[in-house]
């Protein structure tokens, strides 16, 4: 007589699969004997769920490995090229994006010119770049399993931008339009925590608990990764610190307030006083400061101290173990690094300033992109975990 499994037993497979999976995405080249020595399943189940991935084309035996006694251990690895991923950085004059496998490793990678910021130019842009992508993609078990995007504003659970200010943006919704072109599953978020989480599996952020991501481009974002988590807040909007208030009678914002921290301290802000001296991009800008133009080079000191004062900020609220500066003006480290470091200790309480952290980020401009990228594998797996049965 045959019986259906029930749904304890759909489940703990689903369970035990997962926990199959990250053992070998953690610690390959493992054997089955060692899959179960740390996971803590019996050797019988590891090897039939082991089978049931190979069958699925996500891992596969790739030799023998050294013998502690007996026959020698077959080993096992992930197939990263199984699928891709896309990972889009939607910026405000750029669209940045990478084609990885499901490891995070770069397959290929584009970058386009922004000159409008409506919507309709914005995303056939989108699209070009994306097509572009998976034009790029080697055949493969699972084809393109995820696109993520990283843009500059309120995203809600929908994947719709409820406001993006800097791209002057309302209810754009970015999710849907891409799943109407793609069919593929679609992950929309903030592009500061899209950089966090690039930052935290790719970059500076490795092996750190608590960081804050900063990210400094035509405006200013930050990401939240508190106790190895993605932090999102209670509606899913945290990170907004750009517009944190530093001059309460200060310039308009194109937020609606007054005297935001990225009018002080962002490339826009940057780029509105160069344009008095002639400059008009920041690549010229920084060529003009390793020429050493001493007017140029006070702009950049005066952008770092700002940059400084917000940052003190951050570390008194969170009191983080590190504090991760990204995007573009990450590029201006070498002019900006000493004020901004000055200005951090001379403003931070003593006792938060202790154990704290200071760095650039690792991916310089690419940690968006490769985060959002994560934040398709991520749920890629999430869903392949939840159809294992």
């Amino acid at each position: 007589m045959t019986t259906t499994p029930t749904g304890d037993q759909a489940l703990i497979k689903r369970i035990n699969t997962a926990i199959v999976l990250e053992t070998i995405l953690r610690g390959a080249p493992l054997s089955r004997a060692a899959i179960s020595e740390r996971s803590g399943l019996n050797k019988a189940t590891v090897s039939s769920l082991v089978q049931d991935l190979i069958d699925g084309s996500l891992v596969r035996e790739i030799g023998t490995g050294a013998s502690s006694g007996g026959r020698k251990p077959v080993m096992l690895e992930f197939i990263a090229d199984a699928g891709h991923a896309v990972g889009i950085d939607l910026g405000v004059n750029y669209i940045r994006g990478v084609l990885t496998d499901l490891r995070g490793t770069v397959v290929a990678e584009r970058t386009l010119p922004l000159k409008r910021l409506e919507p309709e130019p914005v995303t056939g842009e989108l699209f070009r770049c994306i097509d572009s992508l998976i034009s790029d993609a080697p055949p493969s078990a699972y084809g393109i399993a995820g696109i993520g995007v990283g843009v500059p504003g309120l995203v809600d659970e929908a994947g719709s931008v409820l406001f993006a200010p800097n791209l002057k943006w309302r209810g754009v919704p970015l999710r849907r339009l891409l799943d109407g072109r793609y069919g593929l599953p679609v992950t929309i978020d903030n592009e500061a925590n899209a950089g966090a989480l690039g930052e935290q599996i790719f970059g500076a952020g490795r092996r750190i608990d608590n960081l804050v991501y900063v990210s400094v481009g035509i405006g200013i974002g930050t990401g939240l990764i508190l106790h190895k988590k993605l932090y999102k807040g209670a509606s899913g909007f945290s990170g907004e610190m750009g517009h944190l208030s530093v001059n309460a009678f200060g310039e308009p914002c194109s937020c609606g307030n007054r005297g935001c921290w990225e009018m002080y301290a962002s490339e826009r802000a940057l780029l509105e006083k160069a344009s008095a001296l002639g400059y008009e991009e920041l690549e010229a800008l920084l060529a003009a400061a390793e020429a050493g133009r001493e007017d140029v080079l006070g702009l950049l000191e005066e952008i770092g101290e700002f940059l400084g004062i917000g940052i003190a900020n951050i570390v008194n609220v969170f009191n983080p173990d590190a504090v991760v500066i990204g995007n573009r003006m990450s590029m201006a480290r070498p002019w900006i690094e000493t004020s901004l470091r000055r200005t951090v200790v001379q403003r931070t309480l003593g006792f938060h300033l202790r154990n704290v952290q200071l760095l650039f980020a690792e991916l310089g401009e690419r940690s968006a992109m490769l985060g959002a990228a994560q934040m398709a594998i991520a749920g890629f797996f999430d869903r392949l975990k939840a159809s294992t049965s």
